[in-house]
């Protein structure tokens, strides 16, 4: 559905025809920038396109099988603090929402309690936010016990700050007996009471996962197993990268946040080696910080990361806008989307652009400085994934050390331990001893010098 521009002198909503279940109005209450104000002129701040920010709340709803009514743009001069939007454009979508037949209205912004009260009051329909519309959309997508407790977490931090006095329930007091029990606590503190309890069990629950990813982590540290992490904007075609170098079976579907729960597979490098690449969740504009926090154990596998790779959906009109919001989530967990030496950016979904436009792309990846390269990969038809798996193996290298060395052929042990615990580069059999190049972790150098009579050789 095209997005329309909701200003005032809009023109009426067409019949919405029979009621059907679930239908929703998606509104975009966006600031209007003037020029010349700090927004415009930030070099930091990537302006999102207005239609592009309502097609993407439209995408969140449609994610949770919501049926679109309408979906309009309500640009706004200023944030009222009653609600949100200003008094006429109120009374205008409550006109909409009796014409359309709306059960349910999305506000494409993140609404304090008593604003998103305030609005139910006067549209006489469910108010949701984008905040609790992701978190709608994680509690339907979260598989794995871990994801149930992170969304559960962020849910339950949401709900808190929900508890304002909107249903008389909420006002009765319980608690003591005559006159010597008091007052007692009211519904709406009990209710307080009860959501931090579950809120503490739930962060108890979570901290024993994270010392269960600890241990997993120290394991692979031993094999030695380098860790490369996906992170990119939700639908960027991350899950289907992972599939395409990996050769799993990870969902991967054309809807934002089709996959939730973190993911590990092993990842084949070109000569031999090998990494274990993790799939993590997608971020998104204004991801509530809630859902930041509580996937943070998800998450500890991007912090732990040797190599990030910034999967792009390069082709989307809000690209660059998405960059700054995937470089201000990194920001958060305290990675710097900067760090040449760890990150990789990778310009997915090449495959839509016809050979001129492609031709235009690898020269505008060209220009780029050769400490930042852009990888240009096609994740459905496999183009490109060979050159970036030389990059991966190229970046885990930078890390590591490579040596000669000569082993008796006799050695089978030695052999077999050098092939689990280094990456062979070369081995070549000559008068009874095997001529090697092998690339270790600093840590693993002096066991090879020690465990073999050769005398390694740092390699030019």
């Amino acid at each position: 559905m095209e997005p329309r521009n909701f200003d005032g002198d809009a023109d009426r909503p067409r019949s919405a025809g029979a009621k059907q279940t679930g239908r929703v109005l998606v509104i975009g209450p966006y600031l209007r920038v003037r020029a010349g104000s700090a927004d415009a002129q930030s070099e930091t701040h990537v302006l999102r396109d207005a239609e592009a920010r309502l097609d993407e709340a439209a995408g969140l709803a449609r994610a949770i099988d919501l049926v679109i009514a309408d979906a309009i743009i309500a640009p706004i001069n200023q944030i009222r603090p009653a609600t949100y939007i200003g008094k006429g454009k109120v009374e205008e979508i409550a006109g909409l929402i009796k014409t359309l037949d709306v059960e349910l209205v999305v506000m494409d912004c993140a609404l304090a309690p008593i604003q998103q009260r305030n609005l139910e009051k006067e549209l006489h329909a469910k108010v949701l936010d984008r905040t609790g519309l992701i978190l709608e959309i994680f509690g339907r997508r979260a598989k794995t016990r871990e994801g149930s407790l992170q969304v559960e977490l962020a849910h339950l931090n949401y709900q808190r700050s929900r508890l304002v006095r909107s249903w008389t329930h909420l006002e009765r007091q319980r608690g003591g007996f005559g006159f010597m029990g008091g007052p007692g606590e009211t519904q709406i503190e009990a209710d307080r009471r009860l959501i931090q309890e579950r809120i503490s069990k739930l962060e108890g629950e979570l901290k024993k996962v994270q010392a269960t990813r600890r241990l997993h982590r120290a394991g692979r540290q031993r094999v030695p197993y380098r860790v490369v992490a996906l992170v990119g904007y939700t639908n960027a075609g991350k899950s289907t990268l992972f599939n395409r170098l990996t050769r799993a079976d990870v969902q991967a579907a054309d809807m934002l946040f089709a996959t939730l729960d973190p993911t590990l597979r092993a990842l084949s490098l070109p000569h031999g080696g090998k990494a274990m690449l993790s799939d993590t969740v997608g971020f998104i504009s204004n991801l509530p910080t809630q859902l930041v926090a509580a996937f943070r154990a998800t998450l500890e596998e991007v912090l732990e990361a040797d190599v990030i790779l910034h999967v792009r959906d390069i082709s989307h009109e809000d690209a660059e806008a998405q960059q700054s919001d995937v470089d201000a989530v990194l920001r958060q967990l305290g990675i710097n989307p900067d760090d040449s030496g760890r990150i990789i950016e990778v310009w997915n979904k090449i495959d839509r652009y016809d050979s001129e436009q492609r031709e235009e792309l690898l020269n505008i990846a060209a220009r780029r400085p050769e400490d930042h390269p852009a990888m240009l990969v096609s994740a459905v038809s496999g183009e490109g994934v060979d050159a970036l798996l030389a990059a991966i193996e190229e970046r885990l290298a930078a890390k590591r050390i490579t040596l000669d060395l000569s082993i008796d052929a006799a050695d089978g042990a030695g052999i077999s331990w050098l092939h689990r615990n280094a990456e062979v580069l070369a081995k070549e059999l000559h008068d009874g001893r095997f001529d090697m190049t092998v690339r270790v972790d600093e840590t693993k150098r002096d066991i090879v010098v020690n465990r073999f009579d050769a005398v390694p050789r740092l390699s030019a």
